[in-house]
């Protein structure tokens, strides 16, 4: 059967097909509101006033947001420092009361440090302090402690801190930190002569292993108490702890008080013979070119049933002859009635003064004279002999540098 077309057939064709158009834009266009003429817009209806507010998206995390951190709130220091001293009696091997420039016409390095330290505050109360060091100092102040020689010997002070929320905060440090005693500290830069007191050499502990707590009363009063395994000792000797308190005292901006205290066993396997030790610090700025520093330190022991004790007092002067000029003459007095501490029952004095010139903010030089004497013979030549007197002239070049400035 042949088909016909039929005209009629494609008007209604085409008549159906353009009426379904027309009703599918019409629904396309009550979906759609009609776009605004052109340069107008068209502002969006309020939502209901029950409606929540609308979520603001969160930021895309930074990967490298707490490393950042990090190196902004934590300190990275360094220092370098090395000497040469020539001594009158030529001492073979370390000079005696002398605390690391002990050898005798050598050049060498004293020590090398790095260190990260973290204050804690209120905003971010962790913290935390290392300090690496090597060098015959390091080995120095290792030498004291008891059993294994080698048990952080690298690590001069490594702890971690909390600042607790109470009151105006109460710090709190736990591990190996250098002792809070003397007037004067291992690092040289910090010190103002290059050698070390006979107080420091010989009077005090050089690092203490515990837990010690810190609280401001004020901007005037700090108050420290602190329990340790002994005086330089990570390994402990005995199951008796020692315990420390601490008075820092500052009336005006210009003098600084400080009272310490310390109290423990430190014989091996002896709880019952207690150490004791006072060591009194006051330092007064009289003016930007001159400062004064004394320090007093009392001990006493008991060993093997016989007391001993031993004392001695350090005074200072800093004279700043210009911004990067200073003379530093010290003077001191030690007594060792049993001969405790040097190894013979005298009584010593030492004069020493120091120049030191400052290239830069991180790199010094000293230049230093000092005369040790003793009432006996103690201080051994290169021939054997004694003498009551040894003196030295000594070179020291420091560098050291820190984030924090």
């Amino acid at each position: 059967m042949v088909s016909h077309f039929r005209p009629w057939a494609l008007g209604v064709f085409t008549l159906l097909v353009t009426t379904a158009l027309i009703i599918g834009g019409s629904t396309s266009a009550a979906a759609q509101p009609a776009p605004p003429p052109n340069g107008t817009t068209t502002a969006a209806a309020p939502p209901p006033p029950d409606a929540p507010a609308p979520e603001t998206p969160a930021p895309p995390a930074d990967p490298k947001s707490d490393i950042t951190g990090f190196f902004r709130s934590t300190e990275i220091g360094g220092l370098v420092d090395a000497r040469y001293t020539v001594f009158s009696t030529k001492p073979v091997g370390d000079a005696q009361y002398r605390n690391f420039d002990t050898r005798h016409n050598q050049f060498g390095l004293t020590m090398a440090q790095l260190w990260l330290a973290k204050a804690p505050t209120s905003d971010s109360r962790g913290g935390f302090k290392v300090k690496l060091s090597v060098g015959p100092a390091t080995t120095i102040v290792q030498s004291l402690e008891p059993g294994a020689s080698g048990v952080l010997q690298n690590v001069e002070e490594g702890f971690i801190s909390y600042l607790a929320p109470i009151g105006k905060g109460l710090q709190i440090d736990a591990g190996k930190f250098v002792t809070q005693h003397g007037a004067e500290v291992i690092e040289a830069k910090d010190d103002w002569n290059y050698s070390r007191s006979l107080l420091f050499a010989l009077a005090i502990p050089y690092y203490h292993s515990g837990v010690r707590a810190t609280y401001a009363l004020n901007d005037k009063l700090t108050l420290m108490g602190a329990v340790v395994n002994g005086w330089n000792n990570v390994v402990e000797n005995n199951s008796g702890k020692t315990f420390g308190a601490q008075i820092a005292y500052k009336p005006t901006a210009s003098l600084s008080l400080v009272q310490n205290y310390m109290s423990g066993p430190e014989q091996p396997d002896d709880n019952r013979d207690w150490r004791q030790l006072l060591d009194s610090i006051a330092t007064w700025t009289v003016n930007p070119k001159l400062s004064l520093m004394a320090n007093y330190d009392y001990g006493a022991d008991t060993i093997a049933g016989a007391k001993v004790h031993w004392q001695g007092v350090a005074g200072y002067a800093k004279i700043q002859a210009a911004k990067r000029v200073a003379f530093s003459p010290r003077v001191e007095w030690y007594q060792d009635p049993s001969g405790f501490t040097t190894g013979t029952p005298q009584t010593l004095k030492e004069v020493t003064t120091t120049l030191e010139l400052k290239a830069t903010d991180t790199f010094l030089w000293r230049i230093e004279y000092r005369t040790d004497f003793s009432n006996v013979d103690v201080f051994k030549m290169q021939s054997g002999a004694l003498k009551k007197t040894q003196s030295s002239i000594g070179f020291g070049i420091l560098y050291s540098f820190s984030t924090k400035g």
